[in-house]
């Protein structure tokens, strides 16, 4: 009976450690693999551990007219993805936290982060602040719909609404259901992009009125506050880069293949969002609905295709 506690405890552990000491790392991938293609050196790709220590040194800033609520953004920034974090199952084919319908509670579980964040900007007053957090409903809107259809994909595949059988059933049924995952991929590639504010969706280092969407909404943020607000953001990258690799992922069931597996894939993910960054521009506002509106459809004819299979 002590082995079968003694395992899970241990897998949870393993991956709430890593998850929480390499998340920082992706967007430092991301910056290099982006600096290399303009010919520059660029920061380390440890900036935003340097960044988050120098951050927590410091002193936070508030508006008067902000008040209590104002810190419920970054509190949630940091909370949800460490929470969805637990159902994901990562470099083992099991999840710390595993239930029926947990893939439902992972997509509502991004919800109420938005509903925090987006209560957060309102709480400044700024009608900046307002801009941005309407533009991220509105994209959310449609993001939600791309996840859930290839959600409903994969529960159709393994024949469970939970997150370990479904992402195990699809990074092995390849063979048999490529057609249908690789629609499913390409929705959720979408999804990953847009919900990490990623070009060409979104810039996260632009500060350019007419083009801002989430960086709009956390302007107000300094110290420990916006400390929280960036690394939630790269515990957000990790999550839904977790999704993504697993779904291409086929396990084979030992841990000393399938860590290294997944954490090679997630670098991998890294560098390829920092290719496309590089070689694509940011999409015109009105393109990106449209994008989204590709991946609702993507995931839906996913859906449709294995039905009808």
């Amino acid at each position: 009976m002590i082995r079968n506690l003694v395992q899970p405890a241990l897998v949870l552990l393993a991956q709430m450690a890593l998850t929480l000491a390499l998340a920082p790392l992706l967007p430092g991938i991301v910056n290099k693999v982006k600096a290399l293609f303009a010919g520059r050196v660029g920061p380390p790709v440890f900036q935003l551990y340097f960044d988050l220590a120098k951050l927590l040194r410091k002193g936070a800033v508030f508006s008067r007219t902000t008040t209590g609520v104002f810190l419920a953004g970054p509190a949630a920034a940091v909370a949800v993805p460490f929470t969805a974090a637990l159902l994901i199952p990562m470099g083992a084919a099991t999840a710390p936290v595993s239930f029926a319908g947990d893939a439902v509670v992972l997509a509502y579980l991004f919800g109420v982060a938005r509903f925090f964040v987006v209560l957060s900007a309102l709480d400044t007053g700024s009608a900046f602040e307002g801009m941005g957090a309407a533009r991220e409903v509105t994209f959310a809107v449609l993001a939600e719909p791309a996840l859930f259809m290839g959600l409903a994909t994969l529960a159709r595949l393994a024949g469970s609404p939970s997150l370990a059988p479904m992402l195990t059933a699809a990074g092995q049924g390849w063979r048999a259901a490529g057609g249908p995952l690789a629609l499913v991929l390409t929705a959720w590639v979408i999804v990953f992009l847009v919900e990490n504010c990623r070009i060409p969706f979104d810039d996260p280092n632009t500060h350019l009125e007419l083009t801002m969407i989430h960086e709009a909404m956390v302007l107000d943020h300094s110290g420990p506050p916006l400390a929280a607000v960036l690394y939630g953001a790269s515990l957000k990258l990790w999550v839904l880069g977790a999704l993504v690799v697993k779904l291409c992922l086929p396990l084979r069931g030992t841990w000393w293949i399938d860590w290294p597996a997944f954490l090679g894939g997630m670098v991998l993910l890294a560098a390829g969002v920092g290719v496309l960054e590089s070689i694509m521009a940011r999409l015109r506002m009105r393109r990106v609905s449209q994008a989204l509106i590709a991946a609702v459809v993507s995931g839906t004819f996913g859906f449709l295709l294995l039905l009808l299979a």
